[in-house]
């Protein structure tokens, strides 16, 4: 969910009647402190009641950075009999306010996440503008459970202009670390930096219409693919560097060969999540800088990349300087060590980069691909939660669409069908069982059509 304030749809007629008729709602009912009236609004700009929350809206950051009005303040200074010392004539709109909910959940499939936050890195401000605010109750080493909303943080940026608060949400998106449960950043990402988006042209069809298939992550090609490949080599080669630091100073009775010094230049394979063909990429360290570096590759123009990236930190810093062309920063997190390579996250999406050297790559020619293990015949639990029913026993026939069993967590269902005609062959659990993600509840085998 992201929210906005001010909204680019409303015009200040609109706003004035929508703020009179929720003035005359809470009036009406003789209503005291704070309270957010909701209302929805179609493309002609008419406005229709939808609710009345009697408290402070989820998004009221936004509302606070636009106005400049601490409204929990207001809030226990009406609690105290006090007066309010603002009118309605003293509010004004100042700068543009974004929100992003992050939420422990699988953004391809909306389902949620639980787990233990092995490591949790908050975006912050870097100036004293406070552009950057996040609204949580956890820390690294929090429990994210099935009995709790899976909201994690209400994260706010703020700018003079739009686009200001846009890029802001971006950079701060990029520089959220969470590990241990999955989460939607991938999804907020996408939403905010898409072209549709930043022109304001949005609506209740967004999500629908943009992902008719259902979101996928980030799909890279041409500017991104050279961008993720750049940092890719960029993170081979410093992960090298860093080995020979190691075996070059104290440690150097391990090393094989005293004689050989560490690397400066790589010719490397690269591929992504192997859908995408293996790139050849050659790198080059520039002079003694362990930060600075050559990237060559098929196709793309010779680009330096600068990038700084602390041992103590997942974030990497980088900027790309194709020949050329403007000079492009971003931020890019090292998520996981691979037996071939690494997983990044890049433009919040998570990817499986495989690095091979020339032998390497010669060889994975003849490798022979692990089929894939056949799971029609089982049905898992999406999520980790407890069954709430189950609609069958050992030995009942099925139809395509058949309900088997309802798992529900964070106050969200899951219906289980059978994906076709079937019978069931083991039933693995009970209402009232916990269970954890992908775990088999029933088995179902195969039958005659003339059964």
């Amino acid at each position: 969910v992201i929210e906005e304030a001010p909204s680019t749809f409303l015009d200040p007629a609109t706003r004035k009647a929508m703020g009179e008729q929720a003035a005359s709602l809470v009036k009406h009912v003789n209503y005291v402190s704070a309270g957010t009236v909701e209302f929805l609004v179609d493309a002609q700009r008419n406005f229709y009641f939808l609710e009345m929350n009697t408290r402070l809206q989820v998004e009221h950051p936004i509302t606070e950075y636009i106005t400049g009005v601490d409204l929990v303040e207001l809030m226990i200074r009406i609690a105290a009999n006090q007066k309010l010392s603002i009118t309605q004539e003293d509010l004004k709109f100042h700068g543009w306010a974004f929100e992003s909910r992050v939420y422990a959940e699988d953004p391809e499939k909306y389902l949620p996440s639980i787990g233990c936050l092995s490591k949790y890195i908050e975006p912050r401000s870097l100036n004293d503008k406070h552009e950057v605010r996040c609204d949580s109750g956890i820390v690294e080493g929090s429990e994210i459970s099935i009995y709790y909303d899976p909201l994690i943080c209400k994260l706010s940026t703020y700018g003079e202009t739009r686009d200001e608060a846009i890029n802001t949400m971006l950079k701060a998106l990029d520089s959220y670390v969470i590990k241990g449960v999955t989460h939607n950043i991938p999804l907020l990402r996408e939403v905010i930096s898409s072209q549709r988006f930043q022109s304001g042209k949005i609506s209740t069809k967004f999500l629908a219409e943009e992902y008719p298939g259902g979101f996928k992550g980030h799909a890279v090609k041409d500017e991104s693919l050279h961008e993720l490949i750049s940092i890719s080599a960029f993170v081979h080669a410093k992960r090298d560097l860093r080995n020979w630091s190691w075996i070059d100073g104290e440690g150097t009775s391990f090393r094989n060969n005293l004689n050989k010094s560490a690397p400066n230049k790589w010719d490397l394979w690269i591929s992504v999540n192997k859908d995408i063909e293996p790139i050849n990429v050659k790198v080059k360290k520039k002079g003694t800088n362990e930060e600075e570096f050559e990237i060559i590759m098929p196709n793309y123009p010779r680009t330096i990349i600068s990038a700084k990236w602390p041992l103590e930190t997942p974030l990497i810093n980088a900027c790309l300087r194709a020949d050329n062309q403007e000079s492009r920063a971003l931020i890019v997190q090292y998520i996981d060590p691979l037996p071939v390579g690494f997983r990044l996250q890049y433009v919040g999406t998570k990817f499986d980069i495989t690095v091979h050297n020339q032998r390497q790559h010669e060889l994975s020619q003849y490798m022979i691909e692990k089929p894939k293990e056949d799971l029609s015949n089982l049905i898992l639990s999406p999520m980790p939660g407890s069954v709430v029913s189950l609609a069958v026993q050992a030995g009942d026939l099925v139809a395509e669409g058949t309900e088997i069993a309802v798992v529900e967590a964070m106050k969200m269902q899951n219906v289980l069908r059978a994906s076709r005609v079937s019978k069931v062959k083991k039933v693995n659990i009970k209402p009232g069982d916990a269970v954890a993600a992908d775990e088999v509840l029933v088995e179902l085998e195969d039958v005659n059509k003339n059964t």
